[in-house]
């Protein structure tokens, strides 16, 4: 689909530059909307709330650890496993809730599954002995302390007199 630039307030620029960074268009609401885009069966179509959600994490260093904090609200802490492989750190968890209602002899069920995985290979420099976690407010915060690392002093020639 061909697309005309615009050119507004006498500067084609600004105007290109709003249309390219319009994430509006390339993050639609509809864009998963599976009725329209793959014309499945009705018997096939996931609701939205189907579609899995990997939680956002920051991860920060510090003068004395490393900082992984992970945005996974309506969670407990109990639905988390955290694992260690090698150097590499897996973040998991998995929720499901089930919900019967029976009334006016009428019986409503609702499942609901909410699972996700994270993985960060960790630096050299990571005491893996002592990783500590704590979930708190719908984040998960993972603080990973730093070893000391000795710099080997740089090989120098020295001349013979």
């Amino acid at each position: 689909m061909a697309q005309l630039v615009v050119k507004r307030n006498g500067n084609a620029f600004p105007s290109l530059m709003t249309d390219l960074l319009d994430t509006d268009r390339f993050f639609d609401t509809d864009l998963l909307d599976l009725e329209s885009d793959l014309l499945l069966p009705p018997s096939m179509i996931l609701p939205s709330r189907a579609i899995g959600r990997i939680p956002s994490v920051n991860v920060t260093e510090r003068e004395k650890d490393f900082l992984i904090e992970l945005a996974a609200p309506g969670m407990s802490k109990k639905d988390f496993k955290v694992e260690l492989d090698g150097d590499v750190l897996s973040i998991s968890a998995k929720k499901e809730e089930k919900h019967n209602e029976k009334e006016n002899g009428l019986t409503r069920k609702e499942f609901s599954y909410e699972s996700f995985c994270r993985c960060f290979r960790l630096p050299e420099n990571s005491k893996v002995e002592k990783i500590d976690a704590e979930y708190e407010n719908g984040i998960l915060k993972i603080e990973i302390p730093k070893k000391e690392i000795t710099v080997s002093k740089p090989k120098k020639a020295i001349a013979v007199a």
